[in-house]
Formats: C-alpha cells, structure tokens, sequence
C-alpha cells in the first residue's frame, strides 16, 4: 500500500493551530509601531478646517502639479521599463546580472543622491545637460519637467521589478510559437508577451505612480521647491510644517488616503485570494 499522505495544514485546521505568545508580542509591537503614527494622524487632523485648507489656491496647485507629475512619471516608466524588463527577463549574457543591479540602484540609493546625480547628467553644467542646453535651448533642472524625471528615476524600478518577474514566470512557449509560425519578434512582443503580463504591467504602473507621488529627496534637489512650478504635494508637507502644521497635517492626510486607495486597488494582485482567509 502507498505510504499515507501528511496532514493537510489548510483551511479551518491551518486556522486553529496555536500562535506562541513569544511570537505574538514582537508582532503585536510591530503591528502597534506601524499604525500608531497613522493614527496619530488621523486623529490629529484638523477636520473642521480640512476642506478650507485643502480648497486653498497653493494647495490646489500642488496636489494639480503632484498628480501631473506622477502620472506623467508612470507613463515614462511604461514606455521605457517595460521593454527594459522584458530584455532583463529573456537576454541571458554575462552582464545582464550587472545592468539588473544598476537598473534597480535607485530602490536602495537614497533620494538625495539620486537627485545629486541627475543635477550633475542633467544640469545646465552636467555631462549631458550642457550639451543639451547648446544646441536644443533645454534647461532641465527647477523646472515641471525635471520634477517629472526626478520622478520617473525613483519610480522606474518599481515597474521594471515587477514586469521582470511576469515576463520570467510566463510560458515562453507562447512566444517560440509564434515566431515559428513567422511573426517578427516585435509582433510577438506587442500580440504574445505583454498580453501574458498584462496584470503585471498595470499592478507595475500602479505602484511607479505611487512612488512618485510620494517622492521628495531626489525632486527638491534636482528641481527645488517654486510653488506652482515644481512644488508637489511631499514637498509642500515639508514647506507648510514650518509655518502651518495644521496645512502640513490636512496634505499628509490626502497622502494616506492615496496611499490606502492604492493597496485597496492592489490587493487582488499581491495579497493572497485578494486578502480574504
């Protein structure tokens, strides 16, 4: 006879199996570390005024250039980080580990730097940002568009992370089947493969636009703080706390409810069964 399979640990048995308290007090700690400064937030918002101080001409045009810029930045990462996760996920030469490494350095180099390093490319003195202020007139730095490319720099990865991981756990059989049958490669690009990823691309979109909603170091540094030019709704938190934190504290609530929007909206895509037990 076959030897007998092991228990099931799913469903209602999973459910009832005993958590030490060991392991339930580090975690309620943690659970208690993470949510007390937003409820903090929360409780401390000035509801009373909040829709004055968000119908305020500066606050308007911050939240109008924040979302501007964003989507803007996320669109720049489709265009470009798609194509880029795809040549990661299917090139197999010796540097790709090395060009996977630099293309997702901005996850872990901190904003300022990245902001540092795109003022010296981009700047009117910098290795590219000369030349093309010589010969096209363009001048990148304190300007919408250089909040946009600040942007898109901290928010790419994200996106080419996320399209990667798709494109390497879908069936390359699909597009082997095509290309037999004579399509180009670029055809099988467009009418195979980002078909097969298509969750992936949006839940890659989603989550590069919500990065750059809330980026602020490499943004201040490249593109300063001129409201109504490049003042977004992150740095106009860090303006408003000097001299009116109840403004500060209405603006960070705008961003938690964003934020919340967004992993409500993603929750089918990176919690198991959409977050249900």
């Amino acid at each position: 006879m076959p030897p007998a399979s092991p228990p099931s640990v799913t469903g209602p048995d999973r459910a009832a199996r005993p958590i030490a308290w060991g392991l339930r007090i580090p975690a309620a700690l943690a659970v208690a570390f993470l949510l007390v400064p937003l409820l903090g937030l929360v409780v401390r918002a000035p509801w009373r005024g909040l829709w004055g101080i968000l119908g305020h001409a500066d606050v308007l045009d911050a939240l109008r250039l924040s979302l501007i810029c964003a989507t803007s930045a996320a669109g720049i990462s489709l265009v470009l980080g798609v194509p880029l996760a795809w040549l990661l996920a299917r090139s197999r030469g010796r540097f790709v580990p090395l060009l996977r490494a630099l293309v997702t350095l901005p996850l872990v180099l901190p904003p300022v730097v990245g902001g540092v390093a795109l003022l010296l490319a981009f700047g009117r003195n910098g290795v590219v940002g000369r030349w093309l202020d010589a010969w096209f007139g363009i001048t990148l730095p304190f300007t919408t568009a250089g909040v946009i490319m600040a942007e898109a720099f901290v928010a790419m990865p994200f996106l080419v992370l996320a399209v990667e991981g798709a494109f390497r756990a879908a069936d390359e059989g699909f597009e082997e089947a095509a290309a037999t049958l004579g399509a180009p490669r670029l055809v099988v690009f467009w009418r195979v493969s980002l078909p097969l990823v298509g969750p992936s691309v949006l839940a890659g979109a989603v989550l590069a636009w919500a990065r750059a909603l809330g980026e602020f170091g490499a943004t201040i540094t490249f593109a300063g703080n001129v409201p109504g030019r490049t003042q977004t709704m992150p740095l106009a938190v860090y303006l408003a706390m000097q001299t009116n934190p109840d403004a500060a504290v209405a603006l960070s609530l705008v961003l938690l409810v964003v934020s919340v929007a967004v992993l409500a909206g993603m929750r089918e895509r990176w919690l198991p069964g959409g977050g249900r037990p």
